[in-house]
C-alpha cells in the first residue's frame, strides 16, 4: 500500500540479499521482532548488474510476514527497462518500488506505472550519477524516494564511496520534504551515523546485519548508532 511518510522516517532497512536463505523466513522474523518495519528486496538481473537475485517470488516470501508486522517491503530494482516488470512485483506485494534512472528511458512513465499500482515511487542513482538527474522527477510530481548509491550496484559487503556523504547533502537540499533520502551500500555501525547526518533517513543495511551472529541485535545497533539517544 502507498504510504509516502513511511519513506521518511528514520528506519534502518535490512537488505535481504545478505540473508541466509535457507533460515529467510527465520532472519526476517528476527529484525522484524527487534523492531526493523521497512525490508529491503535487492533484485538484479544479470544485465544492468552482473549478479542476478531475486523476482518477484522473493518478495511473495517475505510480504504476509512484514505486512503482518506493521512493515513495508521496499523493492529495488536494479534490472534494465523495470516499467516492464513493475506490475509483477506489486502483484507480489511490494509497498515501495524504486527503480534506476540509468536502467531505463522512460524515468516519469515507470515512477507513474509505480505509484498508479499503489505502490510509493523511488528513482535510485548510481555513484556517478549526478544528483540533478532525479530533479525533474521530483519537480514533477512523481517522486516518493530518492536512493543514492554508496557502492557500486550489484555486490554486498563493499566499503562505502567517501564521495557519497557529500551527494547525500545535495539530494537533501535539492528534494522537497516530502521526499525521503535513502541510502543503500556499505552501511554498519561505524558509517550509520555520518550517512544520517549528510541527510539520509532511510538506511539499507545488508551484511552489516544478516552477516552478524545475531541480526536483530545487529540492526539495533546500526539503528542506535544512526540516531543516538539524546
Amino acid at each position: 500500500m502507498r504510504d509516502p511518510e513511511r519513506l521518511r522516517a528514520r528506519e534502518v532497512a535490512p537488505s535481504i540479499l545478505a540473508a541466509d536463505l535457507s533460515r529467510l523466513g527465520a532472519q526476517v522474523d528476527d529484525v522484524l521482532a527487534a523492531g526493523a518495519r521497512v525490508v529491503h528486496v535487492d533484485v538484479m538481473d544479470g544485465h544492468f548488474v552482473p549478479p542476478i537475485t531475486f523476482g518477484p517470488n522473493a518478495v511473495a516470501a517475505v510480504a504476509d510476514r512484514v505486512h503482518a508486522a506493521g512493515g513495508i517491503v521496499d523493492v529495488h530494482l536494479m534490472i534494465e527497462r523495470p516499467e516492464r516488470q513493475v506490475a509483477d512485483f506489486i502483484a507480489a506485494g511490494a509497498d515501495s518500488i524504486t527503480i534506476h534512472v540509468e536502467a531505463t528511458p522512460h524515468v516519469h512513465y515507470a515512477l507513474q506505472a509505480v505509484r498508479e499500482g499503489g505502490c510509493t515511487a523511488g528513482a535510485a542513482i548510481c555513484p556517478a550519477t549526478p544528483v540533478t538527474l532525479l530533479a525533474d522527477a521530483a519537480a514533477a510530481g512523481v517522486l516518493d524516494l530518492a536512493l543514492c548509491m554508496s557502492v557500486n550496484p550489484g555486490w554486498g559487503n563493499q566499503r562505502l564511496i567517501e564521495h557519497s556523504f557529500g551527494k547525500l547533502a545535495d539530494l537533501r537540499a535539492m528534494l522537497p520534504e516530502a521526499v525521503g533520502v535513502e541510502v543503500d551500500g556499505g552501511v554498519n555501525a561505524a558509517t550509520a551515523r555520518a550517512v544520517a547526518e549528510a541527510g539520509a533517513n532511510l538506511l539499507v543495511a545488508g551484511s552489516a546485519v544478516f552477516g552478524a551472529a545475531e541480526p536483530g541485535e545487529a540492526w539495533r545497533e546500526i539503528t542506535a548508532a544512526a540516531w543516538p539517544a539524546p
